[in-house]
């Protein structure tokens, strides 16, 4: 069902429809990843937002394969009776065989099928499918690595339920498997090696060794063309996993990944340049609160002010009305994410408010898990604090308010002096004493358990940003958000539409879910030209900025010119008025449709098609399109309202509310400009992307 909205940048309309006539009736596609059914990072997002729109084009011939993990399966799958005769003669053959496989359907939108394959049930054949695996394929596995054992034992078991499906067809079948990333990439392999008759495609989502390389420092992208990439590999003891994924990617009939920038990545350390390009996508109408969304920013923020009150308690000398709310979230990984640049950054930041004497309170969340033991005691402390002098005040209102009414019911005005008596003195008195502290506010909500050692922690000490009083820029890192916590009872939804930019300046991000959440919520977000989803903006708008939308440069700058610009993104976003931050919500949140799986998976219907194609030539007959274009809508600077006080009459971090009366804007008429002014997509061609220059 299509996405209703009221207004929309985005008109679909004008794009290339790609409408390739295949006949899918008799194809059967088994989508294979480790995390089918089992969260542990971003290909998870990929697969549960992506698995409406794959059923409502394959229908009851689409199968999920993960492996079996009962504590997931109890919450999110419902065991059924397999619903084809030929998967159940397959799965009757391989559980009579000496395995446990399990049939169901995942509970999330679409509610695909899912395969689950118990990889433990089968370990006692490990020995004797890593021996197979080293006389057919020449790959070892060590025996201490034991994601690489799951992934020998999940790879085996995939090519056997492959394997067993095709034999017990009655005609020939037509199989399209799809493999993320190298934990299921070994089924691929014994695919092709066993020649089977099923069509492959190979994505991932980052490379091993380009994930292990910057996290150690690596001078990465400039040097691309440089690695020796089996010393590289051997050096840091990955090498037999690197062997499955350049194995797998160079095995498959169509290879993908998700983004411009892992593609030439891909290109020079799996020797294999993708097929095509496909960016992952959201499902919108999951996170679509049409024009509610700005009431929920507001919602989410006061509950994020009531946090902030308890944990700043006895050091609240900032105005909450002219703080500004920055998050980082992720994985731990401090360079790679750009938590490095970030925290220096903060640091200048800092200095540039307290230079310029503004009143602007700026506090910084970290999103990040990390070891912890417990939360942190001056933090419950704090919440704790906050309550008690709430409860307080409501006793003190309640006792005030009612010798108000009995003094208007006989007609009379009160005495104020009577309305609080003395005891009400001693009660406000004795909770006002009662947030006193005598340290700063911690920086941490947890107790870490290495403490000393700590990247992030580390480098706090290091810049001196420890919430005091004369600080500007407040530091706050929370190893995780959780709806029922005792500290900041909010999901991660909740907590982003209360932000007001999100930062993710990452040197290594081969596409960037946070930054298009962000998005499709109406928050601004920092993003690199080394992430995917950087580099899709800039290919598509021709302003990002202008949309909320800011692309740090971190490819072709270096790293003290990339923490300058992220200072002067963040000094100028701190500028901005209350009005100018709402108008650049709205701007943000219209270019949801632009991620929406809707636009987005076409790129996987293509890819699809292709290995069909290269399969089964007989059959089916594909001719590409531009293989590693995305491009699509390409967005002019909108012509109303300036974006930032860079651009704008007004340069005062905040305004009077005549200053904001005389600033017209009215939305529905610069969303109706910006819907005529969208560039009809480029055809059989790649659009021109200008990239600054290498200084």
């Amino acid at each position: 069902m299509p996405l209703a909205r009221s207004i929309s940048v985005t008109s679909l309309s004008g794009l290339d429809e790609w409408d390739e006539e295949f006949e899918l009736e008799d194809a059967v596609l088994f989508e294979i990843a480790w995390e089918v059914a089992n969260k542990v990072g971003g290909i998870y997002t990929v697969i549960q937002t992506k698995a409406r729109l794959t059923c409502e084009e394959w229908g009851e011939n689409y199968f999920l394969v993960g492996p079996y993990t009962e504590s997931n399966v109890r919450t999110q799958v419902e065991l059924i009776e397999p619903t084809s005769a030929v998967l159940r003669r397959t799965i009757d053959k391989m559980n009579s065989s000496g395995c446990k496989v399990y049939f169901g359907r995942w509970l999330i939108e679409g509610s695909p099928y899912v395969i689950l394959l118990d990889v433990g049930f089968t370990a006692w054949s490990l020995d004797r499918w890593k021996s197979e695996l080293w006389e057919n394929c020449a790959i070892g596995v060590p025996w201490f690595d034991r994601e690489a054992n799951d992934a020998v034992l999940f790879g085996f078991l995939t090519a056997w339920l492959l394997g067993e499906y095709a034999a017990q067809c009655d005609e020939a079948p037509r199989i399209l498997a799809h493999f993320h990333e190298w934990l299921a990439g070994l089924g691929l392999v014994l695919c092709r090696q066993r020649h089977l008759p099923v069509a492959t495609i190979f994505t991932t989502h980052a490379t091993l060794l380009g994930r292990y390389l910057c996290a150690g420092n690596v001078d990465f992208y400039n040097n691309l063309a440089e690695f020796n990439v089996d010393k590289e590999a051997g050096d840091r003891q990955i090498y037999h996993r690197y062997c499955v994924e350049r194995a797998a990617a160079r095995c498959a009939h169509v290879f993908t990944t998700v983004s411009k920038i892992t593609a030439i990545e891909a290109e020079h350390l799996l020797k294999r340049k993708p097929d095509i390009v496909t960016p992952n996508g959201l499902n919108v109408k999951k996170f679509s609160a049409m024009h509610e969304f700005q009431n929920l920013h507001a919602t989410s923020k006061a509950r994020i002010q009531e946090f902030i009150r308890g944990h700043f308690y006895g050091h609240l000398d900032f105005n909450l009305d002219k703080t500004v709310f920055l998050f980082i979230a992720g994985r731990y990984e401090f360079s790679n994410k750009g938590a490095d640049i970030f925290l220096e950054a903060l640091a200048r930041l800092n200095y540039l408010l307290r230079v310029n004497h503004s009143e602007v309170t700026v506090i910084a969340f970290f999103i990040m898990p990390a070891r912890t033991n417990n939360f942190n005691v001056e933090t419950l402390k704090g919440q704790a604090v906050r309550k008690q002098l709430w409860d307080t005040a409501h006793t003190v209102k309640e006792r005030f308010g009612k010798k108000l009414y009995e003094s208007l019911l006989v007609g009379q005005l009160p005495e104020v002096s009577k309305l609080l008596d003395k005891e009400d003195f001693t009660m406000m008195k004795r909770a006002i004493f009662a947030t006193q502290r005598q340290g700063l506010p911690p920086v941490c909500t947890h107790n870490m358990l290495e403490d000393s050692t700590d990247p992030i922690l580390s480098c706090i000490r290091r810049i001196g940003l420890f919430n005091s009083a004369q600080d500007r820029v407040k530091v706050h890192t929370h190893s995780f958000l959780s709806s029922t916590s005792p500290l900041l009872p909010m999901d991660y939804e909740e907590f982003v539409r209360g932000c007001h930019l999100g930062v993710f300046p990452s040197y290594y991000e081969p596409w960037g879910y946070t930054p298009a959440e962000c998005t499709v919520m109406g928050i601004p977000s920092v993003s690199t030209n080394l992430s995917g989803f950087g580099c899709f903006m800039e290919e598509h708008i021709a302003d990002p900025s202008a949309y909320g939308i800011y692309i740090l440069d971190r490819r072709y700058r270096g790293v003290d010119e990339s923490c300058n610009q992220l200072t002067t993104f963040l000094f100028q976003f701190c500028q901005q008025s209350r009005r100018q931050r709402i108008i650049q919500r709205n701007r943000t949140e219209r270019l949801s449709d632009l991620l929406d799986w809707r636009y987005l998976g076409r790129y996987y219907v293509a890819a699809r098609h292709m290995a069909l194609a290269k399969a089964f030539p007989d059959q089916y007959m594909y001719e590409p399109h531009d293989p590693t274009s995305t491009s699509g809508f390409r967005y002019p600077r909108p012509a109303s309202v300036p974006p930032s006080p860079a651009h704008s009459l007004h340069s005062s971090p905040h305004h009077s509310e005549g200053e904001d009366e005389e600033e017209r804007y009215d939305e529905e008429l610069e969303a109706e400009k910006d819907r005529m002014n969208i560039r009809q997509p480029y055809r059989n061609k790649s659009p021109p992307v200008d990239l600054p220059e290498k200084n």
